[in-house]
């Protein structure tokens, strides 16, 4: 009964995601609406597309479209409470396409709205998690539909004598097509740049002066950069020593002391911050069964990462 209960789940997800997947294509032609200067919106639509600072999204009638802006100053917030009420703080990184929610905000001189709060419904976040990570196969199915049908319906003009304008229409039509899903997929997709590796002692969580040392070095590195697009991943790791749910507590911890020291030092924007995690013991980076091994394993990965819709 299980199995049946959770193929009857995987279905319904595929479904909606195939819906939202075609919804998403259809408002690809909205042009977002001007938001004045200075004039306060309040609004409820899904998320169309996400880059590093920004999101386009549509209304939940398909009548309006926002282009909304991101700042360090947004608070993103779940709702526990009912309808956008009360709920818990969570990153930027966490408005996924699909995602319902709701925004309030105030627009700039370049008519995007400039959100102030986003807030949106835990159950709604699960299912755009679960969304996103089955997105890319149903894309395919979906392109792969539309070729099918395509074809079909070229075959039965050329019957009808129609065959010049039915190929201008078809490759028309197709080239709109790849371009909204070379928008759509590459917002969504990232490119490694560089990643900087920050040691940690044995059992410690405590930032060292030579971690600080190489932090402070990758940071005067990127000030040279274009870093247009650019996202940053933060990872802690653990050796082999002790119990796997501590070496998992302690990654984390290690992670969270990068994360400070890269907020209060060096003034990282958190709304470019992926989600932080603690990998305890998983992927070391060398062998645990000797000493200079561990010492390796003992470490914070921070991966700096672009987005390659913004990069082109």
């Amino acid at each position: 009964m299980k199995v049946k209960l959770q193929n009857i789940c995987s279905v319904a997800v595929i479904v909606f995601a195939t819906v939202v997947v075609c919804t998403v294509t259809t408002f690809a032609q909205l042009e977002p609406r001007q938001v004045m200067s200075g004039e306060k919106v309040k609004a409820l639509g899904l998320i169309n597309t996400r880059d590093a600072d920004s999101f386009l999204m549509t209304s939940v009638d398909g009548a309006v479209r926002y282009h909304v802006r991101l700042t360090d100053e947004t608070s993103v917030k779940s709702n526990t409470k009912g309808v956008f009420r009360g709920g818990t703080n969570y990153g930027s990184t966490y408005l996924l396409r699909g995602l319902r929610v709701e925004v309030e905000g105030t627009g700039n001189d370049k008519g995007e709205l400039v959100a102030k709060s986003v807030r949106f419904n835990e159950t709604d976040l699960r299912t755009a998690q679960s969304l996103e990570s089955r997105m890319d196969p149903v894309e395919q199915q979906v392109a792969s539909n539309s070729g099918r049908i395509t074809a079909t319906e070229e075959n039965a003009k050329r019957m009808s004598g129609q065959i010049e304008e039915t190929t201008a229409i078809a490759g028309e039509a197709l080239n709109s097509a790849a371009r909204a899903n070379t928008r759509i997929n590459g917002l969504d997709e990232f490119d490694p740049i560089k990643t900087i590796v920050v040691p940690f002692a044995t059992g410690s969580a405590s930032l060292g002066p030579k971690g600080r040392t190489i932090i402070d070095e990758a940071a005067t590195w990127v000030k040279t950069q274009n870093t247009n697009g650019w996202m940053v991943s933060v990872i802690g790791y653990a050796d082999s020593s002790g119990k796997s749910a501590a070496n998992r507590t302690l990654s984390e911890k290690r992670a969270n002391a990068v994360i400070g020291y890269l907020v209060s030092k060096h003034n990282l924007p958190l709304h470019r911050l992926i989600q932080p995690f603690g990998a305890g013991v998983d992927k070391p980076a060398a062998s645990n069964d000797t000493a200079e091994g561990r010492a390796q394993n003992r470490r914070v990965e921070i991966n700096l990462l672009v987005n390659k819709g913004v990069a082109g």
